[in-house]
């Protein structure tokens, strides 16, 4: 698992909480989908560029996302959550994150995310802006040294 993680430049570290569980005694799947928000922020933060809309309505969006189960997860456990990008295109681009469990070291499940380039006065989409393209591309390069 730790060899695994070393791929992602976003490592989030999330704690199962009791509450959490559900009738089927295992984590609600809807957890799934706020933890990957939260590992989305922290590789966000990372780049050091506010995700609010800059002075122009130039921002991000989500625009979908999924989420695949491998295994279910349940209460106690430490799900380690790795976030990377997985590609660009002209008005979006898309992230994943990798969830690990520390109680089972393994994968455990896996969620995409294609984040929208908007602007928030116009209401429409916008090509990816140069910072944020080369904040992302730097991070994921830092990575790999």
């Amino acid at each position: 698992m730790k060899e695994q993680l070393k791929a992602f430049p976003s490592i989030t570290t999330i704690k199962v909480r009791w509450g959490e569980m559900d009738s089927a005694n295992h984590v609600n799947n809807v957890l799934y989908l706020r933890w990957s928000e939260t590992a989305r922020f922290d590789y966000f933060e990372n780049l050091n560029i506010p995700v609010v809309p800059n002075d122009d309505g130039t921002g991000i969006i989500l625009g979908w996302q999924d989420c695949k189960y491998i295994i279910p997860v349940v209460y106690p456990d430490t799900i380690q959550l790795g976030t990377r990008l997985k590609r660009f295109e002209k008005d979006r681009f898309y992230i994943e994150t990798h969830f690990f469990s520390e109680k089972h070291q393994r994968l455990v499940a896996i969620s995409e995310q294609r984040i929208v380039c908007y602007n928030y006065k116009s209401k429409s989409k916008v090509e990816v802006p140069e910072v944020l393209k080369q904040a992302i591309i730097q991070n994921e390069q830092k990575n790999l040294l």
